[in-house]
């Protein structure tokens, strides 16, 4: 059986995820991955594989990514859009077998699911200025800094909600 590309793409993320947080060797993920997402040896051997390539290329990425990020400092990207970024940067940039388009639409769809809607928001926005940076088209630096303050607005909610957890309002 072939495992759908939306799968194969959340393995790598998390091996990405993992390694940016500091978390053990890819190589010792191979089994919890394939016990979670049940999926075989082979397909995360393929996602590691992948894990590898985008490794190479990271610094050539973050820096693509900081200078498209300028309304929201690359540094503090939360880990989870900070590494869905470096994915679906690699596919538009490097993956010549995965339309740029389609590379955004899933990039997006994985920070719905592991992020937040504005999370989603503004990895539409970052990958769409790529995009039409590398095709030397003006990126829509407004839409990038409305998503960046929506996203930092979240954050801040959230943290202010972990400091200070009686201020979460309980209609019980």
């Amino acid at each position: 059986m072939v495992l759908p590309q939306k799968k194969f793409r959340e393995i790598v993320f998390q091996f990405l995820y993992s390694q940016d947080i500091g978390q053990s060797l890819p190589e010792d993920m191979i089994p919890l991955l394939m016990k979670e997402l049940s999926v075989t040896k082979k397909a995360v051997r393929e996602a590691l594989e992948r894990w590898h390539h985008i490794k190479a290329k990271l610094k050539e990425l973050d820096k693509v990514l900081a200078k498209i990020a300028v309304s929201y400092d690359f540094d503090r990207i939360q880990t989870v859009e900070r590494n869905i970024l470096r994915l679906g940067a690699y596919e538009i940039l490097y993956d010549e077998t995965i339309p740029p388009k389609v590379a955004i639409s899933e990039s997006i769809r994985l920070a719905r699911k592991f992020g937040s809607p504005e999370s989603a928001a503004f990895v539409n926005a970052i990958l769409d200025g790529i995009l039409k940076t590398s095709q030397g088209i003006k990126p829509d630096t407004e839409k990038m800094e409305i998503a960046a303050q929506n996203l930092k607005q979240r954050v801040e909610i959230e943290v202010d909600l972990s400091l200070h957890p009686d201020h979460i309002n309980n209609d019980d």
